[in-house]
This record gives C-alpha cells, sequence and structure tokens, in this order.
C-alpha cells in the first residue's frame, strides 16, 4: 500500500525481483501501471485512496487478483514541516498517517482473521508498517507528523498484544475446528529521513540522509525475518538511543 514512489515504489520493486506476486496499491494509476509493466509476471495493481471508506473493499479485490495475501506492507504516508501549524497540512496528515492507516491495518488484521478461521493449512499472515524514528519523540517542526508515528508504532504494538492474548477457531483438515492462537505478526519499520518526495531536499536540508535503494533492501531483510522492529541505519540507531534519555523538561526547550 503506497507503491506509486518512494520506499513502497523500492520495496515493491526489490520482493518482484525476489519472486514474490506482488500487489500494488496507491492513487496515481500511472505509476501502478508503470511498476506492473516492469514485471508483468509478478504484479497487479489497484488504485486504492486509504482516505476512502471503500478502501478496504478494494484491498479485497486486490488480494483476489494475485491469489491471496501472507504480507500487508504499509507505506503510505505523508508529512510536513509545519512551523505555522497551517491546520489544512496538519489535518490531512492525520487524515492519511492516523485514520487511513488504521483503516487499513484493520482491513489486513480481519482478512488473516478470517483466513485462520477457513483454511486448515495456513501458516500466518504479517503486517509490515512504515512508522519513522519521528515516533521517538515529538518535534515542533513537524507536530503532527511525529504525533502521527507516535500513533502507529502504539496502535502495532497494541495489535501485537492482542493477537498475542486472541484466539481463533481453526478449520483443521477434516472439517473439525479447533481454537488456536491467533497466527499474525507484525514488523514495525523505522525509518530517519529517506531522499523520496516526501521531504521537499530543495527547500531543507536534511541530515543523515538515506537513499530509498538502500532503505529498501534493509526493509526487506527485517520482513523477511519477521522483525519485530527495525531502525533503519545504525547512526539513527544512535541518534534515537540518545533522544530517548533526554529528560522531557530539557527536550520541550530544544530548538529544532
Amino acid at each position: 500500500m503506497g507503491a506509486t514512489s518512494g520506499i513502497g515504489y523500492e520495496v515493491a520493486k526489490l520482493l518482484a525481483q525476489k519472486g514474490w506476486r506482488v500487489g500494488i496499491a496507491g492513487r496515481r494509476e500511472e505509476k501502478l501501471q508503470a511498476l506492473e509493466q516492469l514485471f508483468p509476471q509478478q504484479i497487479a495493481y489497484q488504485i486504492i485512496d486509504i482516505e476512502k471508506d471503500d478502501a478496504p473493499e478494494l484491498l479485497e479485490q486486490l488480494i483476489d487478483k494475485i491469489g491471496g495475501m501472507e504480507l500487508y506492507f504499509h507505506s503510505s504516508g505523508v508529512g510536513f514541516q509545519n512551523k505555522e501549524l497551517e491546520e489544512r497540512a496538519e489535518l490531512a496528515t492525520c487524515a492519511v498517517n492516523v485514520t487511513g492507516f488504521t483503516r487499513m491495518v484493520l482491513a489486513a488484521w480481519h482478512y488473516f482473521t478470517k483466513r485462520q478461521e477457513s483454511t486448515p493449512d495456513f501458516c500466518g499472515g504479517q503486517i509490515a508498517v512504515i512508522s519513522s524514528v519521528a515516533s521517538t519523540r515529538g518535534l515542533g517542526p513537524a507536530a503532527a507528523y511525529s504525533a502521527s508515528k507516535a500513533y502507529n508504532k502504539a496502535y502495532i504494538q497494541a495489535l501485537n498484544q492482542l493477537s498475542n492474548s486472541t484466539r481463533a477457531n481453526s478449520l483443521q483438515k477434516g472439517g473439525s475446528s479447533k481454537s488456536k492462537p491467533l497466527k499474525i505478526c507484525f514488523t514495525e519499520i523505522r525509518p530517519g529521513f529517506v531522499d523520496t518526495p516526501l521531504l521537499d531536499t530543495q527547500k531543507y536540508r536534511y541530515p543523515m540522509l538515506l537513499q530509498p535503494q538502500k532503505v529498501a533492501e534493509k526493509i526487506v531483510r527485517a520482513v523477511e525475518k519477521k522483525r519485530r522492529v527495525a531502525i533503519i541505519d545504525w547512526r539513527y540507531k544512535i541518534l534515537v538511543f540518545f533522544w530517548r534519555l533526554i529528560p522531557r523538561p530539557l527536550w520541550e526547550r530544544i530548538k529544532l
């Protein structure tokens, strides 16, 4: 979800190169078509706007096109430097990063739950989402963005806890059913600054800027290993470590 540019585009392309059957989605059909044409045997697409109520139904149509889903990968997101707190930018960020995010992650959750209940040999599903190192602390220049990424982090943690304590009636061979733990694992990916259209690199200078191709390679490795949390790039691991050590009163006085 969110394969028309940036991280989502690079991850979809890399998965297709590795032999995955990939369903890609986003709002810009010309971008989706171009990616499908690169891998016509591996990729199918569906136009989906995660801000609209019909997005879960369209996701189901895409799943049917590719013959099922083992991994739901959510890369849709927006963000703005908005020190003036312009209302439209703040609300647009929340509409995509909070409401749209929740809508699609829930759709994936319910799909995997129903599949476990109806498929005897179901091995489990995976939900992987792009969060951000910005989820670590509130960032004044990007208030809605950092807050929405903190929401993503907490929501995935909550769903992981819920899945560990939930049992589903799994269909067994022979037609009987048996209560088993819900087989959904979660991967939360926290990149730093990545050179994608999300960042206005012409207007702002970003430190430790990462290239999307390299980031995609690390993301795919984390997804394949089913890592619970993956902070992309060792420099950001160090940065986050020290961010967490700063006392809240001091953090709130730092000028960014």
